[in-house]
């Protein structure tokens, strides 16, 4: 074998280790960004669930706060523009736009709520009513859980979006359409806490 064919299979050699280390690097990415959506899936049953009690809450109230059905509407209505914005973020989790809607959505949402809890504290028999308590007490918990989520799909953002950014990965992420995933800003509770005290 002449010099020219060592040459030849060294550098054939240094191809073959850029090419594996390449495709390391893409099946890390892929891997890391299914962790993300994974996570959001995990917000978005939590979501569902919320939207899922909020009826049922509002319909427990209506026969004790009838002269406040602006209210009432109000919190239905918050519901539905949530829950439209959960289902654009669940088709494409980490998405700028879809993340700031059903942020936004979800921060009107508690705001509703906050109000109609409000107003419920000056109805002591809807405060004394077991299926409201009950209610209370599931979308506490549900509130909860959805900060948990939130931080879990936040950290997997965080790990994607590092990845991303190094160095040679930032080369293999732009060369294949591995655009950055955005951060959940916390939606429900933490910002807006209703006051959720029937007790």
């Amino acid at each position: 074998m002449g010099p020219l064919a060592t040459v030849m299979l060294v550098l054939l050699g240094i191809l073959a280790v850029i090419v594996l280390y390449a495709v390391s690097i893409y099946n890390t990415l892929v891997t890391l960004r299914n962790q993300f959506k994974n996570a959001f899936s995990q917000i978005d049953v939590q979501l569902k669930r919320r939207y899922d009690l909020i009826p049922n809450l509002v319909e427990t109230a209506k026969a004790y706060m009838k002269h406040e059905r602006e209210a009432l509407e109000a919190v239905i209505a918050a519901r539905n523009q949530a829950a439209a914005s959960e289902k654009r973020a669940a088709a494409t989790p980490g998405n700028a736009g879809a993340m700031e809607g059903l942020a936004g959505a979800e921060m009107a949402l508690s705001g509703a709520l906050g109000r109609f809890f409000a107003l419920a504290e000056a109805y002591p028999e809807l405060k004394a009513n077991q299926t409201m308590m009950q209610l209370s007490e599931e979308l506490t918990s549900t509130e909860n859980r959805i900060a948990f989520a939130r931080q879990s799909f936040n950290d997997a953002v965080t790990a994607y979006n590092t990845s991303s950014e190094l160095f040679p990965a930032s080369i293999v992420a732009s060369s294949f359409g591995f655009t950055q995933a955005r951060l959940l800003a916390s939606v429900t509770a933490e910002q807006q806490a209703p006051r959720v005290s029937f007790s």
